[in-house]
């Protein structure tokens, strides 16, 4: 079957966590957490950012300790016994692949919106290829795609903070303790991406020390991006406007007087998405490898191509089915699933975390507890699709073992 090949370094890394992080989720994510949170976003967000601290800070010590594709599956796996592994993996390959198809169907809907389908079809094509090709190439068109999306962000701060109207921030009502923390489910979604570095440990060089180099590094980027923007649409739109609109950074650069930024802003929205869904198709697919491994799916999906080094069977594979899905499913809801997922995939990892030697509990257990508190706060749609699925897994892992 093969072992993957050591080629990311330092800064591979770090671009590869900030693809999955700053990418399509500021751009739609905005809106429904300011409709939970209302003038309390900001709090939102540092709610979210503490929690993702927490679970970035238990990840990249666990992937020191184990450098293999897989990331809370294999810790899950190590620390916690097979089934609380095998229940990670499972929620994040359906929460993830969920996530794969609203991401494809966001560049299509902003690059054709009349054939969205079509083209969110042939980005899933094209980034499995840029995948089969090797996790570099993989990481190269994440620099390109990174570099895009930060100068768009970059454009979105400047023209809404330059409107002068920052005292809008604080306008309108908030949601309370409960809508923040339903916010702070929400926004957690985009910052979910530090994951990728953990799960391509097989992958990175020098692990032990890369890794918790990396996810500290791309985290602390993305939360300083995301505070910028979420401060510069409140100046333009107001809590209130911010919470109506479909496209808040569209709007927001409309409403601060720059509307010739919106194309920029439209297209830096398709880099974003793009960037999301090349990270989260490599992340889903050494999940896949791992199971395969362990036999939790079909052995074939753990080779790994003899030239390329990478898991190809598993890449076409995770590339077929977000194509079907794509094609047949209007999955722009999946936020609230995808988080669901996360969040529970998360708890696990802080979990496995708080049995390691040397640990700090009091991060771990403030992370498993902020994942699970954050988890039931969300929308009661997500939460029941999400335990619905969870509840599945059981049953087909409960049939295995008979």
């Amino acid at each position: 079957m093969g072992e993957l090949r050591r080629r990311l370094g330092l800064g591979d890394a770090v671009v590869v966590g900030l693809g999955a992080m700053v990418g399509a989720g500021i751009f739609v994510a905005l809106g429904p957490a300011a409709r939970a949170a209302g003038a309390w976003l900001l709090a939102a967000l540092g709610v979210a950012a503490v929690v993702a601290y927490c679970n970035a800070t238990s990840s990249a010590r666990l992937a020191a300790r184990y450098p293999a594709s897989g990331g809370t599956y294999v810790y899950g796996r190590e620390r916690l016994g097979p089934f609380w592994g095998y229940l990670a993996g499972w929620s994040f390959v359906v929460g993830k692949t969920a996530s794969c198809a609203a991401m494809a169907l966001t560049v299509g809907l902003y690059v054709w919106p009349e054939h969205a389908t079509v083209v969110a079809v042939a980005a899933v094509v094209v980034l499995t290829a840029v995948n089969y090709g090797g996790v570099r190439k993989s990481a190269w068109l994440s620099r390109v795609l990174v570099a895009v999306v930060l100068a768009v962000l970059a454009g979105v701060v400047v023209a809404g903070l330059g409107g002068g109207a920052v005292a809008r921030i604080a306008d309108g009502g908030h949601g309370g303790v409960l809508g923040v923390a339903q916010a702070a489910g929400l926004l957690f979604f985009a910052f979910a991406g530090y994951a990728r570095i953990a799960t391509l440990g097989e992958e990175v060089a020098d692990p032990a020390r890369t890794i918790p180099r990396a996810v500290p590094l791309a985290l602390g980027i993305a939360l300083v991006v995301y505070a910028l923007v979420a401060v510069a649409a409140l100046a333009a739109l107001g809590p209130d406007g911010l919470a109506r609109s479909a496209a808040p950074l569209s709007d927001a650069v409309r409403a601060a007087g720059a509307a010739w930024l919106d194309p920029a802003v439209r297209v830096g929205a398709a880099c974003a998405a793009l960037g999301s869904l090349l990270a989260l198709v490599l992340g889903v697919s050494r999940t896949v490898l791992a199971m395969a491994r362990d036999r939790h799916l079909p052995t074939p999906l753990a080779a790994v191509h003899p030239r390329f080094g990478v898991p190809h069977r598993a890449e076409v594979v995770v590339g077929v089915v977000v194509a079907a899905v794509v094609a047949v499913a209007d999955v722009r809801a999946a936020i609230g699933f995808s988080s669901f997922g996360v969040l529970v995939y998360y708890a696990i990892a802080n979990a496995s975390a708080w049995t390691l030697p040397g640990a700090s509990r009091v991060v771990s257990g403030l992370g498993l507890v902020g994942c699970l508190g954050l988890a039931g706060t969300l929308p009661w749609q997500s939460v029941a699709g999400g335990a619905g699925v969870l509840a599945v897994g059981i049953a087909v892992y409960a049939a295995r073992r008979r």
